[in-house]
């Protein structure tokens, strides 16, 4: 198995030094790499950044992130990359990153992403210059996510996002938000390209568990949605059946662990870590 711990919305503030740390050490016992999805945090200032840099620092397995909308809000974008990289957190943005463990590797597929809405509505590359620059983005965003799964050949392939490829994990937000708060041109690039698991945040009032159409597992890692530091997703590097995302895989909880499966096969369990 292969395991990850992932979470979202952190938003950590420059009066937050010290909550994040006790529970990042205590999971990264326990799991072969961190996934963090955005909103690391609070208004995207380079001293919050640097308040979870030190979180981070020398956690003693690989973390790996993608910014938010929060992380962006300040222009200061490439300082809060940088600050973060000098902790030794990678930072995605239509990039990708190979985790090697043993006898499987990882291979993770970052991309903040963009809104635009769902089938049925969504907004369209089409009418004021306005509107085509900002659906515009969203396409641009999926094609770079294709294409990063597609260059990817691992046994275990992860979408790491911060907007949502699909309506389900959004359920308990408001309908009218949902156009800001993802679109189904990700869960598109998901399909084609094929996919493990999708992981994302930015939804605080939507619900955990999701799926594409084309059956590849979504969560929404919002830590006020998983109501805990972090949730835990096990992978089967030997079952690779959900890459395509038109077969299920085989189910294998962990042993002793208080686990509950989805049908396509991601184990899925949440830390009692300290909630920040």
């Amino acid at each position: 198995m292969i395991r990850i711990a992932a979470a979202g919305d952190l938003h950590v503030g420059a009066d937050s030094e010290g909550t994040l740390r006790p529970a990042i050490t205590k999971i990264a016992e326990d799991v072969d790499a961190i996934l963090l999805a955005g909103d690391l945090t609070k208004a995207g200032l380079e001293e919050e950044a640097a308040v979870l840099a030190d979180e981070l620092a020398e956690v003693g397995v690989p973390v790996i992130a993608v910014l938010g909308n929060h992380d962006l809000h300040s222009d200061q974008a490439d300082r809060v990359r940088g600050c973060l990289e000098d902790a030794g957190v990678v930072i995605l943005e239509q990039e990708t990153h190979v985790v090697r463990v043993p006898g499987a590797s990882l291979g993770i597929a970052g991309i903040r992403g963009f809104g635009g809405g769902f089938a049925g509505a969504s907004a369209t590359e089409f009418g004021e210059p306005e509107m085509k620059r900002f659906v515009r983005v969203t396409v641009d965003a999926a094609s770079a996510l294709r294409s990063c799964l597609e260059g990817l050949e691992t046994d275990v392939r992860v979408a790491l996002l911060h907007y949502s490829p699909v309506r389900d994990t959004l359920h308990g937000e408001p309908p009218e938000i949902y156009p800001f708060l993802g679109s189904y041109l990700l869960a598109e690039a998901v399909d084609t390209a094929g996919c493990d698991l999708v992981l994302h945040g930015h939804a605080h009032r939507g619900t955990e568990w999701g799926i594409t159409p084309g059956g590849v597992p979504v969560r929404n890692v919002a830590q006020p949605v998983i109501r805990r530091a972090f949730a835990v997703y096990s992978l089967d590097p030997q079952t690779r059946l959900a890459r395509s995302g038109s077969h299920p895989r085989e189910l294998r909880p962990e042993p002793g662990v208080d686990a509950w499966t989805t049908a396509c096969g991601v184990t899925t369990r949440v830390t009692k870590g300290r909630r920040v």
